[in-house]
């Protein structure tokens, strides 16, 4: 129970929390029932930001989810032109993060970072799939051999106003691995390299270092899901 209540907290965390427990002291100064709200939003905030361990599938081809949420939509779309990836199509699995879930993001395959790249844009709700278009994104892209590569997309959303990366190009990481957050709900696009079939089905929930969203060395067919 300990360990389900004591979550580790994500340090880009702490300058928010510590804004918010101030601003709830002036608050319980000029009313009691408002410094409770203040109380309440600084619990919230301190939830937000929860950065707990994860259990990473490590098997080699394995594609992990990088953000928990909904599997919001599952496609064929181009990667970002910013990332020179070319013009052909490729799967892509589109994870949305809601204000109540984890926003740390994970690495979701071992490889090296090739190319990351930032792009101011707008804040359409992230779950409207015009918001992988026009929103403001953090696109990376990361090589897993000589021929086969992912990119790995963070969408601001509608409330959300700012990514944080903390990887660089060349750096080589591991899935699982914490790269990023996004602040206050948003959404993971990620571009399966070509032949790779998504593993996962619209709808169901997924897990930041734990989902396994695709296998590089499977050749199933893409699956098929239902609400039961």
């Amino acid at each position: 129970m300990l360990k389900i209540v004591l979550v580790p907290i994500n340090t880009a965390g702490w300058p928010f929390i510590s804004l918010f427990a101030a601003a709830t002291i002036g608050l319980f100064m000029l009313s009691v029932p408002l410094g409770w709200v203040g109380v309440i939003l600084t619990l919230w905030c301190t939830y937000f930001f929860r950065d707990p361990n994860r259990v990473t599938p490590t098997r080699s081809g394995l594609i992990i989810s990088p953000a928990d949420g909904i599997v919001q939509l599952i496609d064929r779309a181009v990667p970002p032109r910013e990332l020179d990836m070319g013009d052909k199509e490729r799967s892509r699995v589109c994870v949305f993060m809601n204000v109540f879930n984890v926003h740390v993001n994970r690495v979701p395959i071992d490889g090296e970072i090739t190319k990351i790249s930032y792009r101011p844009g707008s804040f359409f709700n992230a779950s409207l799939d015009k918001a992988s278009e026009y929103n403001e994104r953090m696109s990376l892209r990361l090589k897993i051999t000589e021929d086969k590569d992912i990119a790995f997309v963070q969408i601001a959303g509608l409330v959300a106003r700012r990514i944080k990366c903390d990887v660089v190009e060349g750096q080589p990481v591991k899935a699982g691995e914490r790269f990023g957050l996004i602040r206050f709900g948003s959404r993971v696009d990620v571009y399966l390299p070509e032949g790779v079939n998504p593993m996962v089905c619209v709808g169901q929930s997924a897990f930041a270092a734990e989902t396994i969203i695709a296998d590089v060395q499977a050749s199933e067919a893409i699956r098929d899901g239902e609400v039961r």
